[in-house]
């Protein structure tokens, strides 16, 4: 049984479930959009993702970031996923990030895209 992200419920009244596959996209969000520090129990969880959004554009920013973060999805989701690739656009205030990669269960290929714009705080979402 897979807990659905964000929590919610669902038409009875209890906790939403999902399917393996949208569960893992679900994980591989939280990696993304979570800072390191902002787990108090995983001070190391996370992506560092969401300083990009402060940050100059360069290329040389770019691909430190999307090496970061296949680094961190291989981390906290190596089990689980083997990280194909990893695309991260920062424009303007929207933060666009694409991952391909494959399901070690079933050996599908999947790709994931995931966006968040307007305010950011540093200290998360």
């Amino acid at each position: 049984m897979n807990v659905d992200f964000p929590l919610q419920f669902d038409d009875r009244g209890h906790t939403a479930i999902t399917a393996d596959d949208s569960h893992i996209r679900d994980l591989i969000e939280q990696v993304l959009f979570t800072s390191p520090g902002e787990r108090v129990n995983r001070p190391t969880f996370g992506s560092g993702l969401l300083q990009m959004v402060f940050a100059t554009n360069s290329d040389a920013l770019a691909a430190a970031t999307q090496m970061t973060v296949q680094g961190s999805l291989q981390q906290w989701l190596g089990d689980l996923i083997l990280v194909e690739s990893v695309e991260v656009e920062n424009e303007e205030s929207t933060l666009r990030v694409m991952v391909r990669y494959v399901i070690r269960r079933s050996q599908q290929r999947q790709v994931a895209e995931f966006s968040r714009g307007g305010q950011f705080s540093p200290g998360g979402l």
